[in-house]
């Protein structure tokens, strides 16, 4: 099974060392998507711990520390990369079972007295109050501008992706193409939104060959109704719809992100129309991307590629966005950006185009940037019919 490996938890805690202060001697990691970028812990999702945490106690000597209750670790998707795990209970088959946060803390309060006299950095937008207080000598300023913002450190580390990652991103991308091609087998006029999500489902998983999440747009839409999005509904397809497959598969919270748009029935000339601006669009953002381009150019080579920048044809969203473990998340493709991409982005294109009876449509490709140029990550085919 693809996984993190102990190389890319290593390395990314390597490049948090060299970002944080050096009088900090420890760190607390706290939000789940960076333990387990540091780690490899990561809950899954559809288990009964589902929405519980761990936390990550990193020290500049070296040392990782995992802090979870008993259930929360028998939930873990792979065994962390970590240096020693301290389980608290918190159910045991036997009691009644306590506050869980409870059990979290007891946890913090046995490694409280290691860190007495040593600065500290805690994940201040994640960490509950209550586990703050314990901890000696812990900074939290969560301030935008402050250099000791954990979260905005992390997030800003996580643009840059690490083999490990890029390898579980593609297992992603696999899976969202299978699903993508099953869409193309069974598309028709007569099924349901939900019929086509339950098919595209058991096509990505099966792929993916383990258990995971897909979301996204499986809906349908016409001339009346040319932005709808979100999880699937009874609707039944009819004749000269379209039908937008904008999803992700989540696996271990890395995901992918791409989008084809197709008719129902034969295309219009006027339908046909406005999928030829979304492709050419997609085509001018294409030759911009590469390290070190200007996030408001990629976007303005994608409007550009529309009649009056994209206005007349109503492109009013992003042309794309950065994914991995958020959706969306930096770099963003917007007009008014003042981000640059940089080589390990993994990003999307997605440019779209909405008029009113006629019908809304959108496609997308997911990319790895590279210094001179990009890899696409995604190979679905992006057609009408």
């Amino acid at each position: 099974m693809t996984s993190l490996t102990e190389t890319g938890c290593r390395t990314r805690r390597e490049r948090l060392w060299k970002t944080v202060p050096a009088d900090v001697e420890w760190v607390l990691i706290a939000d789940p998507r960076h333990v387990q970028y540091l780690a490899n812990f990561w809950v899954q999702p559809l288990s009964f711990s589902g929405g519980e945490r761990g936390l990550l106690l990193l020290e500049r000597a070296g040392r990782a520390s995992l802090m979870a209750d008993n259930f929360t670790v028998r939930s873990a998707v792979h065994d962390p990369f970590v240096d020693r795990e301290i389980v608290t209970p918190w159910y045991d088959h036997r009691h009644a079972v306590r506050n869980r946060d409870h059990a979290l803390f007891d946890a913090v309060k046995q490694v409280a007295p290691e860190l007495a006299g040593r600065k500290g950095l805690v994940e201040a937008e994640w960490l509950p109050l209550a586990a703050a207080q314990l901890l000696p000598n812990a900074t939290t300023d969560d301030m935008e501008t402050s250099s000791l913002d954990l979260g905005t450190i992390l997030r800003n580390l996580r643009r840059q992706k690490e083999p490990d990652e890029i390898e579980l991103l593609k297992v992603c991308m696999r899976a969202g193409d299978a699903g993508q091609a099953r869409l193309r087998e069974i598309l028709r006029p007569g099924l349901s939104e939900l019929e086509i999500y339950l098919e595209v489902q058991k096509a990505a998983l099966e792929a993916a060959g383990r258990p995971g999440l897909v979301y996204g747009d499986f809906r349908g839409t016409n001339g009346q109704n040319i932005k709808a999005g979100g999880l699937p509904t009874d609707y039944v397809l009819r004749e000269g719809d379209l039908f937008i497959l904008d999803y992700s598969v989540v696996l271990d919270g890395y995901r992918s992100d791409f989008t084809n748009t197709m008719a129902v029935g034969p295309p219009s000339a006027a339908v046909q129309e406005l999928f030829g601006y979304c492709q050419a669009g997609m085509a001018a953002a294409e030759k911009r991307l590469k390290a070190g381009a200007a996030c408001r150019d990629v976007h303005a080579a994608a409007a550009g590629a529309y009649p009056e920048n994209g206005k007349s044809v109503g492109f009013t969203h992003h042309a794309g966005h950065g994914i991995g473990l958020a959706h969306p998340e930096a770099p963003l493709f917007v007009p008014e950006s003042d981000e640059t991409l940089l080589a390990g982005d993994v990003v999307t294109l997605e440019p779209g185009a909405y008029v009113k009876d006629v019908g809304g449509m959108r496609i997308e490709h997911n990319y790895l940037i590279t210094d001179d140029g990009y890899e696409r990550l995604s190979h679905h085919v992006i057609s009408l019919t």
